[in-house]
């Protein structure tokens, strides 16, 4: 992918703070326009005309009010030294980037890198119990040997354990904020974002200054979720922000494991409820999870860089889209099959089709998470 210009970046970040645009419409815009900044050059009965778009939306943003306020968050960024990732960057989380609801941009500081080949997110009630501390410091002890990035939401109970028990064991890893970078919620929690940084770090959509509201929490669930390839419920009850992450990360076709309790723990009635409902598999350690992930003990370590020597797109007894998804497996590891439909831009029908014949003739495999590697 070819960087995409500053001025892109700032009609991008205009959008992003134009009243009643998400990220979906943001996306579909830009799709119909052929660019952020194409759609501030757009006249009025262009944009009354895309799907999904009224009058209110087409008006604000040709006020193009936005415009100087994403100049000064791009400032602001470079100042503060964080960085900001937009969907096209190459460095973009390739997990995020084929969800139709994945953020047009992500706030961040630290050194992570957000296509670490194995994420593992873990969430949980804010009342965390002694059981639920010592099982999270179990998880996070034994996912040691699997060097994942762990994701959570820096939040009390579960989310703020596991950060803490990474950074004791030398752990990658990022907490996902429902607020701007400059807020840290709750603020008790703040030495120890400073500290995630130095292995890890904090990521965020929203822009500097923003509260962490209500209904910003479960937007940030979603980017929990897809950036995880599997996430572990640790204690959750009934309802909750936790029980929000698992829809989403089903939605996402991702992994999804509950940690069991008692039957008479409501900290726990969430996660059996989960299990007996076949929404999670039952956790019973990280070496089973593991193994059901396919988290084989000859998988490239942090560090060493993966063979980006491509197969031939076309050989004998193989047709051009099958060497093309055969050299996307090869450089990139197992895939989801969402993103490789993404990378190779074949329709998702005819790339599960190519993929069964695949998996016939031997040469790939399919995966927990619906996802796909080389033999």
């Amino acid at each position: 992918m070819q960087p995409i210009s500053e001025a892109e970046k700032i009609c991008i970040l205009a959008l992003m703070h134009t009243p009643g645009i998400g990220a979906v419409t943001i996306r579909q815009l830009v799709s119909y326009c052929g660019s952020a900044t194409k759609v501030f050059q757009a006249d009025y009965k262009k944009l009354i005309k895309i799907p999904g778009i009224g009058d209110k939306i087409v008006k604000a943003i040709l006020g193009k009010n936005t415009l100087e306020l994403a100049e000064k968050e791009l400032v602001n960024c470079r100042k503060t030294d964080s960085k900001l990732l937009f969907f096209t960057d190459q460095d973009y989380p390739a997990r995020l980037r084929p969800l139709y609801d994945a953020p047009v941009a992500l706030y961040a500081q630290g050194n992570t890198d957000f296509n670490w080949p194995r994420t593992v997110g873990i969430v949980g009630t804010r009342k965390i119990s002694e059981y639920g501390k010592a099982v999270t410091e179990q998880i996070i002890r034994e996912l040691v040997p699997y060097q994942p990035l762990v994701v959570s939401g820096l939040a009390y109970g579960v989310d703020i354990t596991a950060h803490r028990h990474c950074l004791r064991n030398n752990l990658a890893t990022l907490g996902v904020m429902a607020s701007g970078l400059d807020v840290i919620y709750p603020a008790v929690h703040q030495r120890t974002a400073l500290e995630m940084q130095d292995n890890g770090g904090i990521v965020t959509e929203n822009a500097w200054g923003t509260k962490p509201d209500f209904m910003r929490f479960p937007a940030r669930n979603r980017i929990i979720a897809g950036l995880s390839d599997v996430t572990i419920v640790v204690e959750s009850g009934r309802t909750g922000g936790s029980l929000i992450t698992v829809e989403f990360a089903q939605n996402y076709h991702r992994e999804v494991f509950a940690v069991p309790g008692a039957i008479t723990d409501s900290q726990s009635e969430g996660c059996n409820f989960l299990i007996r409902d076949n929404k999670a598999a039952i956790f019973t350690s990280v070496a089973d999870m593991a193994d059901a992930m396919g988290w084989a003990a000859g998988a490239p370590e942090i560090g060493q860089s993966i063979d980006t020597e491509p197969l031939p797109m076309s050989f004998e007894g193989f047709t051009q889209d099958e060497g093309q998804v055969l050299s996307l497996l090869k450089q990139r590891g197992a895939m989801q099959i969402d993103e490789l439909a993404w990378q190779s831009g074949i329709h998702l029908n005819r790339l599960a089709t190519l993929l069964l014949n695949l998996e016939f003739q031997g040469m790939v495999r399919s995966m927990p998470g619906k996802k796909y590697g080389l033999i």
